[in-house]
């Protein structure tokens, strides 16, 4: 899971902002904070792989937090969403480091697609090796996965990369094939979910079905990975 701190100084947005985060697979919310000090409290005790970050803060900016959060070792992704619309502070949160800006007000599409874009990111740093040497064509790769983000033509309407991970990632880490039941078990999702992206990932290839025949004479469906991604 990716763990999240929304940082807003306006509660109400801040719950918003954090339902939509919760909605989208393979994220969930670690903490909130509605000040800078409180962003940086909470980065201290608390771990976070993610900071959807407000500009307009009590006590500073968002961007001026960035810069003191790197000072500070603190080196979480970042996501500015806010209403700041001027060029210049687009220009220095590009400058001091954050992924991707987010303009108020949006929709829970909006930050989904930011989301699921930076899931891909991190997806595709991890496929060329993690902290391993890369060459052209892998850093070109890592430095167009969140300006592309997952090809959402692709997957059919309803269907999120985020979920296809993790059933990939529960696959991927079972010792056996999986069943419908156990896949949603160790994701989290329903069965019928889990169920809908099985149907789909066999379609494309992507995972293999065997049958495992008990007593009842009644085959049960068990699923493995079947590619590399």
């Amino acid at each position: 899971m990716i763990d999240v701190l929304v940082v807003d100084d306006d509660f109400h947005v801040a719950e918003i902002n954090a339902a939509y985060v919760a909605r989208v697979p393979g994220f969930r919310v670690a903490a909130r904070a509605h000040t800078a000090a409180q962003a940086l409290a909470m980065l201290e005790r608390t771990h976070i792989d993610l900071v959807l970050l407000d500009h307009y803060l009590p006590d500073e900016t968002g961007v001026t937090l960035v810069r003191r959060m790197r000072q500070l070792g603190h080196f979480m992704d970042v996501i500015m969403v806010t209403a700041a619309r001027d060029v210049a502070t687009v220009q220095a949160a590009m400058r001091c480091g954050a992924l991707q800006y987010l303009v108020k007000p949006f929709n829970f599409a909006g930050l989904q697609s930011k989301l699921e874009r930076y899931a891909e990111l991190r997806r595709t740093l991890e496929g060329v090796g993690g902290r391993g040497e890369a060459g052209q064509e892998q850093v070109d790769r890592i430095f167009s996965a969140f300006r592309t983000g997952p090809s959402h033509t692709e997957l059919p309407k309803g269907h999120s990369a985020p979920t296809v991970d993790l059933i990939r990632r529960a696959l991927g880490d079972a010792p056996h094939p999986l069943s419908a039941h156990e896949i949603a078990a160790r994701t989290g999702i329903s069965r019928s979910t889990a169920q809908r992206y099985l149907k789909y990932l066999e379609g494309e290839g992507r995972i293999s079905l065997t049958l495992k025949y008990g007593d009842t004479g009644r085959p049960e469906h068990r699923y493995s990975w079947a590619t590399a991604t």
